[in-house]
């Protein structure tokens, strides 16, 4: 080969070797600046589901596809360089093509935000309005709460002693994750009620000794005598000396029959239950004779003895502890103000002067309590 030949070939091969430096040192400043570039194309947002189970390619591979960043094996090798591609989580994402790839990076390693909704139940709500206030508030389906709430196995399932979950939803303020599954809402309500009732009993042991030797009281008892006590009266003060009210009623022997004859029951009855008395499907939010008298209405403590079959609404911790602390009164008979607040009896006499003061003459149905 001539000194010209060789010269010619020292030159190719040099011009090779710059041209693979060249593209070399591109490559290897593309991956350098790779986490912090941006896919070519316009900018474009795209809504992402990374499945469980999905690989890192397959992720790779789906980001690609929606625009969101170039050269998928990069994305790859940078997430497995970086360790982060065991800790990718699966969930819905809203992705931008404006984001680079170490943001994309450290957003599916973030997790999608846990969307949060918070619902208040307050004290005295019927399950109906409960299965209602989860609905409204978007925590889960609320027809499908009701369904669960009057399903007695799913009621016993909870270790609550009831046929429907009345009574044992506990009123506060929760949060949960949007249109979580209905069974676990009503579980961690349920479950809550009976911490608090729980603490409560260990606080009142006297109390809780003195309802089951003199009136055969358990739980389910007392849960049942506290959601008559939320519905009679918001008044603090007034909580226990109404308990105590009832109380007597159901075991003083000078006083029979034992009726508590309490107006709430009655509404329960005529608006909660799915099977109702001819009586109550006539009920249209006033109490009358007929709803007075109506012997099929179970709940109706004016013709039947007793506690009514369940609670009537879902009490709160005051109205718990009126029960299990109730005030040893000597009256057996209450009557609405109209001003939030009752007048107490101990006689038939003075309560008929009371309800002739109160109520006689009121608009609708005499609220007068016993």
């Amino acid at each position: 080969m001539s000194v010209a030949d060789q010269l010619k070939a020292a030159k190719v091969v040099a011009l090779t070797v710059l041209v693979f430096l060249a593209v070399g040192g591109g490559l290897a400043w593309q991956a350098i600046r790779y986490p912090d570039a941006h896919p070519s194309g316009s900018a474009r947002e795209a809504k992402l589901t990374i499945e469980k189970g999905m690989t890192l390619g397959e992720i790779s591979r789906r980001l690609a596809d929606n625009g969101l960043i170039d050269h998928p094996s990069w994305f790859r090798f940078y997430a497995n360089e970086r360790g982060m591609a065991q800790k990718i989580r699966a969930g819905q994402y809203t992705l931008s093509s404006t984001m680079s790839p170490k943001e994309l990076l450290q957003r599916l390693v973030e997790g999608v935000p846990i969307e949060e909704v918070s619902v208040t139940i307050p004290e005295g709500k019927n399950m109906i309005e409960v299965a209602q206030r989860l609905d409204a508030a978007g925590v889960c389906n609320g027809d499908e709460a009701l369904k669960l709430m009057r399903d007695a196995a799913f009621a016993h399932s909870l270790g609550v002693p009831n046929a429907t979950l009345e009574g044992y939803l506990y009123p506060d303020t929760y949060r949960f994750r949007a249109a979580t599954p209905p069974a676990k809402v009503l579980a961690q309500m349920v479950k809550h009620g009976q911490e608090v009732l729980a603490a409560l009993e260990k606080q009142h042991l006297e109390g809780v000794t003195m309802l089951k030797s003199k009136y055969g009281f358990g739980d389910r008892e007392i849960v049942l005598m506290a959601s008559l006590v939320e519905k009679e009266t918001a008044q603090p003060a007034e909580r226990p000396r109404i308990a105590g009210v009832f109380l007597n009623r159901l075991k003083l022997p000078t006083f029979v029959p034992h009726k508590l004859e309490t107006d709430p029951t009655i509404v329960y009855g005529c608006t909660v239950p799915v099977k109702r008395s001819a009586a109550c499907k006539k009920f249209e939010g006033r109490i009358r004779k007929i709803h007075l008298t109506d012997v099929d209405n179970p709940y109706n403590t004016y013709t039947h003895e007793g506690l009514p079959p369940g609670p009537i609404s879902n009490p709160g911790r005051a109205a718990l502890e009126a029960v299990l602390k109730p005030d040893a009164t000597p009256y057996l008979y209450f009557v609405s103000k109209n001003d939030g607040t009752h007048y107490f009896s101990k006689t038939r006499a003075e309560h008929e002067a009371a309800v002739n003061k109160y109520q006689r003459g009121k608009s609708g149905s005499a609220d007068s309590g016993l």
